[in-house]
């Protein structure tokens, strides 16, 4: 923790006492509440979905935005944190406006398609690369792989091998990507926003279509989908299929109507563990506006045509795939909400929870405990304070209390140790709450990770 510790443990303390007043507990949308997400752009790798997103500053009140954000869920309820894999530091050439991309794997290796403002010129779409989907990612170019002054990169390899890129606000374009993913033949497209395609807009005649912002492009079957922020402002979301992937798109309506309190939205859809997921946002935590947006998602089914079902807005999230194991060493910043905290990178490598003050609490959802109670709990912990205690609860913040850890003073922030408390009654499949509490209203102790053991 640094020197804006303070200045967080404030703002996080009154996160907390909001969410509370609230009566949020249960609420698993926006998917990440330690801090103000946008921009979702899920992939399926390794039997998981790792949701890349945009980051809105605290206290925004312009697009404010400096690096991207890492989430990955095993069960579309429980998101572990993985910090920041790629800023705007990355890219020497970069002026401003870390904004909305998306990330494609392809011979081993993975591509960050993110629109950037150059230093001294326009918006530009500039590329990341990794060998690991976690990051760090690097410039694979050193320059920007295209300028026109215009946003929201989407990336689809079709099944024939060839890559796409498109992006635009307030056209529409796109480019074929060579195999390198880092270059690309021919000229850039402008897409023609007929009414027929993308629909019609009223009472905007510089922008007679829909079309707004935000593409997302991916195929189902043998149909393209073209999905996207469409009229503004405030955005809803709408989409276009096509028998290609350039086209030509038939406009097909609304997929989300205008809600919450953003003025503007990003769509994203996948398929995963045989359901599909719809990615958004909103300004659903307190706080949230317009700049400063939060991730949430929604399961849906298609019509038996292949058309997508209007959708809306929910606190609850998808239903949960499977359980969680307590049995094995799971990361604290691993969670399905949480109220108060924040995150931040962890001497003992990866990320820990930070900021904790007294009353915020972490959900976990779904442990499966089993038909008998586990005997103990173990925590790794720091703290450059007066420590607290760790409740571990089951079913809500106020639920049977099953274990209580004492975390003393370490010496160090990132000073840590390990601490084991015994447990007795926590059996069956609950949510686990574990609720931090402690005197004084600074910050009270760091969390790294926990296991259960019999």
């Amino acid at each position: 923790m640094g020197l804006s510790k303070t200045w967080l443990c404030h703002a996080s303390l009154l996160l907390g006492s909001l969410l509370s007043s609230l009566n949020v507990v249960r609420a698993d949308n926006p998917l990440v509440q330690t801090l103000y997400t946008a921009d979702p752009a899920p992939i399926v790798y390794n039997n998981t979905v790792y949701m890349f997103t945009g980051h809105d500053e605290d206290g925004s009140t312009t697009y404010n935005m400096k690096d991207w954000r890492l989430y990955s869920s095993s069960d579309m309820a429980n998101w572990r944190d993985h910090g920041s894999p790629m800023g705007l530091t990355t890219f020497s050439w970069a002026g401003a406006n870390a904004w909305a991309g998306q990330v494609v794997q392809r011979n081993g290796k993975f591509y960050y398609y993110v629109p950037i403002t150059r230093r001294g010129g326009s918006m530009s779409i500039g590329v990341g690369v990794s060998d690991n989907i976690e990051g760090p990612y690097r410039d694979a170019l050193g320059k920007p792989l295209l300028e026109n002054g215009q946003i929201d990169p989407t990336v689809w390899i079709d099944t024939d091998g060839q890559a796409y890129l498109y992006w635009g606000n307030p056209d529409l374009w796109y480019v074929k990507l060579n195999a390198d993913m880092i270059s690309y033949s021919g000229s850039i497209q402008k897409v023609q926003l007929t009414t027929a395609g993308f629909g019609q807009r009223n009472g905007n005649a510089q922008r007679p279509t829909t079309f707004e912002e935000g593409p997302w492009l991916y195929k189902r079957n043998s149909l393209y989908y073209m999905i996207y922020a469409a009229n503004c402002c405030s955005e809803d979301i709408r989409y276009s299929t096509g028998t290609s992937a350039t086209g030509p798109w038939t406009y097909r309506g609304l997929i989300m109507a205008t809600s919450g309190k953003s003025f503007t939205n990003h769509p994203a859809i996948i398929d995963y563990k045989e359901n599909t997921y719809f990615f958004y946002h909103n300004g659903a935590l307190p706080g949230g506006s317009g700049y400063q947006r939060s991730v949430a998602v929604e399961r849906f089914v298609y019509n038996s045509d292949g058309t997508i079902p209007t959708l809306t807005m929910s606190t609850n999230g998808p239903p949960q795939l499977g359980t969680f194991n307590p049995y094995v060493r799971q990361e604290a910043e691993t969670m399905a909400f949480s109220s108060g905290l924040k995150t931040e990178v962890c001497s003992e490598g990866g990320i820990n929870v930070g900021f904790i003050n007294n009353g915020d609490y972490i959900k976990v959802k779904g442990v499966a405990f089993g038909s008998t109670s586990p005997k103990t709990f173990t925590a790794r912990v720091s703290s450059a304070a007066n420590g607290g205690k760790i409740e571990v609860r089951l079913g809500s913040t106020s639920g049977t209390l099953v274990g209580t850890c004492t975390v003393a003073a370490t010496g160090g922030w990132q000073t840590w140790t390990t601490v084991t408390c015994p447990i007795s009654g926590a059996t069956g499949t609950q949510d686990l709450f574990f609720r931090f509490t402690g005197s004084g209203s600074d910050n009270l102790f760091n969390f790294n990770w926990w296991q259960f053991s019999t």
